[in-house]
């Protein structure tokens, strides 16, 4: 009888819980302590016994979270995608934990009909509005570069990499933070989906350059024809990002971490290793609620995926109790060879976690992370999403946030370090 997915997780994490617990409580074993064969020199038949075990037994709860991620595109809805999105979003969360209409409200996203589109003004990157068939709107952000594409310079350099959405939103879902965005790959003809429905204002920023379709829009950055973007021949790969509805409430704040984006000035946080306990813990709306915790859930989001550009945040709502939403992920996966660790700032300076978290951490540890996240990327339609490079650079990452967290357990009580969700 198959375990419900549900089940399969509370047991998976049941599982880490005791292998968690182990760790913090039980002294470290050093390899001098592994038991070793005297006449080879090398770990014996039990010890290799067991490894092979724990990789069975590792390979089984890979097995079932793929299982547990993976998305019926095919599933049939009863009611149009878009209002079953809307329903979907709570004061805690964007979407549920698991659904079957999930990858069915994605595949409308990737195939419905654009009966509008419009240039994308908020915001320093080029992107196109579009209306989708039923009255969804939605965000289009096109292809800048290959996927093996390195960007270098600072941290928050380059322009933005569309598909760091896609990888972000199913990250969101493995971790549970689920206050991600729904985005999904989609390729657009411009001369036939876009330009018969553009509105006048995006349609005179087309032009051609040689055999390819090409726009610049309207943004912070759009200059011209010398700041467009090309498609390949009429087609443009891009991601759709859902926007979410009037009836939701955000309100904008600062970023307490926020860069200062100018060359050879830095911020306090930044030169002060004490910045959360002398600055943002005197803060009332850091002292209680989800809001410091949150910061700190998408500091690990971050750092994982390689996104330095946090310099404000939105919440659903302005109560002390709102939490933070994880919007505007494309400035992320643009080095996978650099880890900058600045983004583990609020986790490092403040030492605290939620347990939660922790515990998830642990469970897509071991390579665990990248295994799973592929096989839920796979059937994207603009699949390979990211580079295996940048899929080794996020099972590393992963490692040096939890020996992060370690660190701060050698300096604090579990209880100061682990937080229970509030």
């Amino acid at each position: 009888m198959r375990l419900k997915p549900r089940r399969v997780l509370l047991l998976a994490l049941i599982l880490f819980i005791f292998y968690v617990l182990y760790k913090i409580l039980a002294p470290e074993t050093s390899s001098k302590h592994i038991q070793v064969d005297k006449y080879t020199n090398k770990p014996s038949l039990t010890e290799a016994r067991k490894n092979v075990t724990l990789k069975i037994e590792q390979s089984d709860v890979v097995r079932e979270l793929k299982a547990t991620y993976r998305l019926d595109w095919d599933h049939h809805l009863n009611e149009s995608p878009w209002t079953i999105a809307q329903k979907w979003i709570s004061k805690e969360h964007v979407h549920p934990e698991n659904t079957p209409e999930l990858g069915a409200v994605l595949r409308a996203m990737a195939t419905r009909k654009i009966i509008a589109a419009d240039v994308g003004y908020r915001g320093t990157q080029l992107k196109m509005t579009i209306l989708l068939e039923g009255g969804q709107r939605a965000v289009f952000k096109p292809k800048w570069f290959p996927r093996d594409h390195v960007i270098e310079g600072p941290p928050y350099a380059g322009e933005d990499r569309h598909n760091g959405e896609i990888v972000a939103f199913h990250l969101g879902r493995l971790f549970d933070f689920r206050r991600t965005p729904l985005a999904v790959g989609r390729i657009v003809n411009l001369e036939t989906e876009i330009k018969p429905v553009a509105k006048q204002r995006l349609l005179e920023t087309f032009f051609r350059r040689g055999n390819n379709t090409c726009f610049y829009g309207k943004c912070y950055y759009c200059k011209g024809e010398e700041t467009g973007l090309c498609g390949s021949g009429v087609h443009m790969e891009g991601t759709v990002v859902l926007w979410l509805p009037n009836t939701v409430t955000l309100k904008l704040h600062k970023h307490p971490w926020s860069r200062t984006y100018r060359k050879g000035v830095i911020a306090q946080w930044e030169k002060d290793d004490n910045y959360c306990h002398n600055t943002v813990l005197l803060k009332p709306q850091f002292q209680d609620g989800p809001r410091l915790l949150d910061i700190i859930d998408t500091a690990v989001f971050d750092y994982i995926i390689g996104n330095a550009d946090r310099h404000h945040y939105e919440t659903l709502g302005d109560e002390q109790s709102a939490v933070m939403l994880i919007l505007d992920n494309a400035k992320s996966f643009g080095n996978p060879h650099n880890d900058e660790r600045s983004i583990l700032a609020p986790l490092y300076q403040c030492c605290r976690i939620r347990e939660s978290t922790w515990l998830r951490l642990h469970m897509f540890g071991d390579g665990m992370l990248s295994d799973v996240l592929e096989a839920v990327l796979s059937a994207d339609p603009i699949a390979p999403v990211i580079s295996q490079h940048h899929f080794r650079a996020m099972d590393r990452r992963l490692s040096t946030v939890v020996n992060t967290v370690k660190t701060c357990l050698t300096k604090f009580s579990v209880n100061e370090v682990l937080i229970k969700n509030r």
